[in-house]
């Protein structure tokens, strides 16, 4: 049984601490510039709720389990980047992806969700969007993933995914041809790096429901 979390938003539809996603989803899915993060008390929730976002938002309640010696090679992400991940709901079925400012960790964006999916499909839609949106602005920014099936995914230009086409998932195949097509007509600049969570916590455009 999953650990239950209480859900601080500081910027949505309302604000407050919600006790399920459900219900953080409701203030945060569709609203400009949601600012929100997950707790694992209802005591930490509340100081969180109490004081400025910008004290939790971009750190993470979070022991590395690393020797010393391999942080110190792996070093620290950097700051100015895009973060992207993709979740998947273990209820429905249906995935979904988002993209923040890793400093900061506004939203950029945020698709789905979609149907009967796989966290590796939308963990490349995500860097994939991450890289259409970096181009169109003009914006070299590296982008972080949590995902090396995505990351190679995306290097090869080709989504190996196994899941089998249905009825329900047809749009979320048609989004997948779209970006593999988009990779193989585009260059970017754009370096794409693997985000070490053993050695910095969850990744920041992390969803909040583990």
């Amino acid at each position: 049984m999953a650990k239950k979390k209480f859900y601080v938003v500081w910027s949505g539809r309302k604000t407050g601490i919600f006790t399920s996603w459900d219900e953080c989803n409701e203030q945060i899915f569709g609203f400009s510039k949601p600012i929100y993060k997950s707790f694992p008390t209802k005591e930490s929730a509340e100081i969180a709720f109490s004081k400025p976002s910008s004290e939790f938002i971009g750190k993470h309640e979070f022991q590395p389990d690393l020797p010393e010696e391999k942080l110190k090679l792996i070093g620290e992400p950097i700051k100015e980047s895009i973060s992207v991940d993709g979740a998947w709901n273990t209820s429905t079925g249906d995935v979904e992806y988002q993209g923040v400012y890793t400093k900061n960790q506004e939203l950029i964006f945020r698709v789905g969700p979609f149907a009967d999916g796989t966290n590796n499909i939308v963990e490349f839609l995500g860097i994939v969007h991450a890289l259409a949106h970096c181009k169109k602005n003009n914006i070299s920014l590296p982008i972080y993933s949590d995902s090396k099936n995505a990351i190679s995914w995306v290097k090869y230009k080709n989504a190996r995914t196994k899941l089998e086409k249905t009825d329900r998932n047809q749009k979320l195949f048609e989004v997948l041809a779209r970006a593999e097509k988009w990779l193989q007509e585009n260059d970017y600049p754009n370096k794409i790096l693997k985000w070490e969570t053993r050695a910095w916590g969850e990744n920041p455009a992390d969803f909040g429901r583990k």
